[in-house]
């Protein structure tokens, strides 16, 4: 969750497919996807006090069962940002959830305002060749915001996670299901939450990946203690400490030495690029790097080398200039969930770190112009759930930590079970045996096979191994063959 955060077998097809689905659906193809699917979608009021007004389409694809004794209780993807596609990651839930597509429907919703529904795209802030500035992505988010208002459903105020949901639950009628079994992740698990508050007989099983309460209202609440977990991991480890000595206090040099004019070269296209390095661009870019461990392992190197006045490593590990990808984000539906949702209440909270106030900053200037839904006041609560939830938790998480699972994992009750991995960053669908636990989890017989899952094989794993630059260890190895070749 944040601004800066893939396929199938299809047998018998038209065989495997329940008749309610052959009605809804039609025979489609997806980009990368190998074989067709099945496409459909239904109209919904934009505005559901006035179900005679203006509509939208909501468009939705289904993977059909491989099995001819197929089971009613479809699996349902619910995709984060909030502003992504489900549609668009079809090929990453058909690979985890593979062994459940075997007897059982995946379906994937494009929520209004991403995909193909109703889609509130920004595309000068989506498909930026640049690193933004704070100033810049203002003035983009707000020449946006007027272009997405001329559209014919360009009335803001009506994309929001509760409204979503019911778009969701007409889906699951319109396809025929019973009750079904939800996968939330990130944004996707507050639209999990909020589904099973509205409709808690139409779940069977909910999934919680990378838990984003109702009332989170801020996705970097937890990046400045990722970080000083990074320099203390560095400070214990001998070879670490060695090689990027005093880490910490490469860092605050670094932030102090702010705002600079840097020229870097573009790491996808080549062309030197002269930006303004700011205190919150640099905030930014760090920020994405703490998502996965796997980009943690090279903060060291890369902040070491900005401190020096080198910031291609860092620009380059964030990802912030790469191609746009299936899990992009569509901005214009991020700003409409995200401002109507975190300002629905006060706050009287001051931001605690630079993180938070380079976030908090960002969204207070942009939500205060956008148009906001109506928020429900019961929709920052959270009822203890009929159906058992799993959900699950990485330890070093920047944006949905592991208190956040604790916390909502209370508020359900009985019914819930948690799983926190401790070196896992945001995320962990794909980690290790996670998907294994998960099949076990939808596919138990009854709630009770469901609570005993065996889950121990979720071991505790270590930080990846700190990366050292190749190319400083062969001076090393160069300069010591040279000495010793000496006479």
């Amino acid at each position: 969750m944040s601004l800066p955060f893939l396929r199938s077998s299809l047998c018998a097809l038209v065989v495997a497919m329940p008749v309610f689905a052959q009605a809804a659906t039609r025979q489609c193809r997806l980009p990368d996807f190998p074989q067709e699917v099945q496409c459909g979608q239904i109209q919904r009021p934009l505005n559901p006090a006035q179900p005679e007004g203006k509509k939208i389409d909501i468009h939705y694809v289904v993977v059909p069962s491989q099995d001819r004794n197929k089971l009613k209780d479809a699996v349902f993807l619910l995709a984060g940002g909030p502003g992504q596609s489900a549609i668009e990651l079809a090929g990453f839930g058909q690979a985890i959830f593979g062994r459940l597509n075997r007897r059982r429907d995946l379906v994937f919703v494009d929520q209004r305002g991403t995909g193909r529904s109703a889609p509130l795209h920004c595309p000068e802030l989506e498909n930026s060749a640049d690193v933004v500035d704070q100033e810049a992505m203002f003035k983009m988010a707000d020449a946006c915001m007027k272009n997405l208002q001329k559209l014919a459903y360009g009335d803001l105020s009506y994309f929001s996670t509760s409204i979503a949901v019911q778009d969701l639950e007409a889906v699951r009628q319109e396809l025929g299901y019973g009750a079904i079994n939800l996968v939330g992740a990130s944004y996707g698990t507050r639209a999990g939450l909020e589904y099973l508050r509205q409709y808690p007989t139409s779940v069977r099983r909910l999934v919680l990946d990378g838990i984003a309460p109702p009332d989170m209202r801020l996705p970097s609440a937890d990046a400045q203690v990722a970080l000083d977990g990074v320099f203390a991991d560095c400070a214990k480890d001998a070879q670490c400490n060695a090689t990027y000595p005093d880490l910490a206090g490469r860092w605050k040099k670094l932030v102090n030495s702010l705002p600079q004019q840097i020229s870097i070269r573009h790491p996808r296209l080549a062309h030197q690029l002269h930006i303004p390095m700011t205190r919150d661009t640099l905030i930014g870019l760090v920020h994405k790097t703490l998502y996965a461990p796997s980009t943690t392992a090279a903060l060291p190197y890369v902040l070491t080398q900005a401190e020096r006045g080198h910031f291609e490593p860092l620009v380059t590990l964030s990802g912030a200039l790469s191609l746009v990808g299936p899990g992009a984000i569509a901005y214009g539906m991020h700003f409409s969930v995200w401002c109507g949702e975190a300002y629905a209440r006060p706050n009287t909270a001051t931001p605690k770190d630079d993180f938070e106030m380079m976030t908090s900053a960002m969204y207070n200037r942009v939500c205060e112009k956008w148009p906001r839904a109506s928020i429900p006041p019961a929709f920052f609560d959270i009822p203890a759930s009929i159906a058992p939830v799993l959900l699950l938790s990485g330890g070093i998480d920047p944006v949905t930590p592991t208190r956040h699972g604790a916390a909502v994992a209370t508020a359900l009750g009985a019914k819930a079970r948690h799983i926190s991995v401790e070196n896992a960053g945001h995320g962990l669908l794909a980690h290790g045996c996670v998907r294994d636990v998960v099949y076990r989890y939808v596919n138990a017989k009854d709630d009770a096979e469901a609570s005993r899952v065996d889950v121990a094989c979720v071991r505790q794993i270590p930080r990846p191994l700190v990366w050292l630059a190749p190319v400083a260890a062969a001076v090393s190895t160069a300069t010591s063959f040279n000495q010793g070749a000496k006479p």
